[in-house]
This record gives C-alpha cells, sequence and structure tokens, in this order.
C-alpha cells in the first residue's frame, strides 16, 4: 500500500483548482531544511528548475513574495524597482512563520496565509515547468510556471543577480 502525502495548504490549493502537477518527496536529517541545490539533487530533478520562495518587505504591512532560481540570489534593487518600492529587504527568518504559515525551508508561494504581491523571475517563462516548495520541508511540486502565476496572482520580472 502506498504511504499517504499528508496535505499542505499548497498542495489542496493546487489539487481544488484542478492545477495538473507532481509532488516529490525527499528525506532530510532531523527535518531540517537543505538549501535548493541539494534538493534538486534528493529529488533527482535539474537544479536549473528549482526555485525558491523569499520574503521581503519596504517596512511594516508591506511584504512582498519573490520566487527565483535556487542557484541565483535576489537582486534588492531590481526587487524593489519591480514592486514599486525604494528599497526591499528580506524579513527575519523569526518572521516567516507566522507572517506566511510557512517555515523556512518550506515556504511555497502558494497558500500563504494571505495573498502578498508575488514576483517569479522571468527565467521562469521559458521552462516547460519549476518546482517549488509545497509547504513543508521535505515536500516539492512541479507545475507550469504560468499556473504557479495564476493561482498566487504573479507577475514574472528580473529580479535576479
Amino acid at each position: 500500500m502506498a504511504k499517504k502525502v499528508a496535505k499542505t495548504n499548497a498542495v489542496r490549493l493546487i489539487e481544488q483548482q484542478k492545477i495538473a502537477h507532481q509532488l516529490f518527496e525527499y528525506e532530510t536529517d532531523n527535518g531540517e531544511a537543505v538549501d535548493g541545490i541539494t534538493v534538486a539533487t534528493k529529488i533527482g530533478q535539474p537544479v536549473e528548475h528549482v526555485y525558491k520562495t523569499l520574503i521581503a518587505t519596504a517596512g511594516k504591512g508591506h511584504y512582498y513574495v519573490f520566487v527565483i532560481p535556487v542557484a541565483a540570489e535576489l537582486n534588492l534593487k531590481a526587487a524593489a524597482k519591480a514592486v514599486g518600492e525604494k528599497k526591499v529587504e528580506l524579513i527575519a527568518v523569526k518572521e516567516l512563520l507566522g507572517l506566511t504559515g510557512y517555515v523556512r525551508g518550506g515556504c511555497s508561494p502558494v497558500g500563504m496565509k494571505k495573498l502578498f504581491p508575488t514576483f517569479i523571475d522571468a527565467s521562469a517563462e521559458a521552462l516547460d515547468f519549476i518546482i517549488v516548495s509545497a509547504g513543508k520541508i521535505g515536500m516539492q511540486m512541479k507545475l507550469k510556471p504560468t499556473d504557479i502565476a495564476h493561482i498566487s496572482q504573479a507577475a514574472f520580472a528580473e529580479i535576479t543577480v
């Protein structure tokens, strides 16, 4: 009998919208987060298709979600320009759970507590699929970039270094 996968908010939303997806699960030491390149290796997928979700702020109440390749860095100036702010900075890890409902290493751009303005790196537009966190450490989901953009009301922008 196959092991039943515990559904996260992200997976529930994707399924409710009947969006085609594939789930990947992987093991970690003590359930701790691992870097995205390691995740790509663990799930046997090309690193250029695996994306991470970062949360930035331009001050109290101004939060933004950025989805970028795991091997890239967020360009804070480009990110600020994309969202129409003078400056943005990444939030502290301790703020992540309360703000999004997700932990570091398990933060998905889909199914956060609140829908924040979301931007996916423009590099995703050239890909057939990208893989993002499915809402918990040890689980990833593969979807079309346009499907992620649709469900998270995201725009594509040049936001990486």
